[in-house]
């Protein structure tokens, strides 16, 4: 995969060389011939720590040289929904659940002990009955050592089970019983490659056999996936379909909050160190040409082959097909969305 998209990414540049000839050409062509001064650089840091909305580069081309590189320009369509989000599901196994929560009430118990052992000690010390200043420093050492283990132990459950660490020991107690009976289960849903989740809702649908079962959203587990390099999240099933159990695999459909947003297709986006961007018609130029400039604009969701962004207007005109282009003749070194994709 990476041989073919180094080969595409050699290739297309030297199609592209006579058209980029023409349109460098063109495009100096139609600055105008004094400028009180240089327009700052589309990767330029501004002065300010606000970053402009708008880089101040702009590029004009003529009718005939849109047409040629196979520009096309559209507006935004304004949509809200609910996007749902592929993912893989682990069905967990009760036992770890259980032997974490064992492990960490037993630590917290032990330092609570070795605690309240090493005050008697210490007040034995002090009031000069029966304790040598060697006992009372041993025992503080224990203590010491036994409240690390316990708080170790608060932290690896947290880590593992996440939500289930702020809920209370009856509750806890409660869903293990049940998913030791069978009644519930416990999946980690993931998606390769995502980590933050603040999008995800309360539902998911689980595909048992073409058949979806409903699920809640526990919450997020704050344990990234070292294989997979994914963010997860805590499902919990009501009622177990039959023949799952723990350590089986489940696509799952994660239900994200409702999003509303202007959508543009994929290859309208492009990709640089300031985040992510699309060029806009910005006005006209001399000879009937139209300017273009990069306007920063924030994706909320992938909906299809589009993504739902923050940043425009409805009425704003939009390169749609042929950002690459323009990319090239700025000299921007990033990426379009949709040739990521496609490659």
């Amino acid at each position: 995969m990476a041989t073919r998209s180094a080969v595409a990414l050699m290739t297309r540049p030297i199609r592209l060389l006579p058209w980029l000839a023409l349109l460098l050409v063109a495009a100096s062509a139609a600055e105008p011939p004094e400028s009180p001064a240089p327009a700052q650089s589309a990767h330029t840091p501004a002065e300010s720590d606000e970053a402009p909305a708008e880089h101040a580069e702009t590029l004009a081309l003529t009718p005939s040289q849109q047409q040629a590189v196979g520009l096309r320009i559209e507006h935004p369509l304004p949509i809200a929904g609910r996007p749902q989000i592929e993912a893989l599901g682990l069905v967990l196994d009760p036992v770890a659940l259980v032997s974490d929560l064992g492990r960490m009430d037993s630590t917290r118990a032990a330092a609570a002990a070795a605690t309240a052992e090493a005050a008697r000690q210490e007040k034995l010390y002090r009031d000069d009955t029966q304790a040598s200043l060697k006992a009372m420093q041993a025992s503080q050492a224990l203590a010491v050592e036994a409240v690390a283990q316990a708080q170790a132990a608060a932290a690896s459950f947290e880590l593992q089970w996440g939500p289930l660490a702020s809920w209370s020991a009856e509750r806890r107690r409660s869903l293990t019983d049940a998913l030791s009976t069978g009644r519930k289960l416990l999946l980690r849903a993931d998606v390769p490659g995502r980590h933050a989740g603040s999008l995800i809702a309360h539902g998911a649908l689980l595909e048992v056999d073409g058949v979806n079962v409903a699920a809640r959203v526990l919450g997020a587990l704050p344990r990234t996936d070292p294989r997979s390099q994914s963010a997860g999240w805590l499902l919990e099933v009501e009622r177990r379909p039959d023949g799952v159990g723990p350590g089986a695999r489940i696509p799952v459909r994660l239900q994200t909050a409702p999003v509303a947003g202007l959508l543009v297709s994929a290859a309208a986006l492009v990709y640089d160190d300031r985040g992510a961007y699309v060029y806009r018609r910005v006005g006209a130029g001399e000879a009937g040409a139209s300017r273009f400039a990069a306007v920063m604009v924030k994706p909320l969701a992938r909906l299809g082959e589009g993504w739902l962004v923050d940043g425009l207007e409805r009425t704003d005109d939009i390169v749609v097909q042929g950002a690459g282009v323009l990319w090239s003749l700025q000299g921007i070194s990033s990426f379009s969305a949709a040739e990521e994709e496609h490659d």
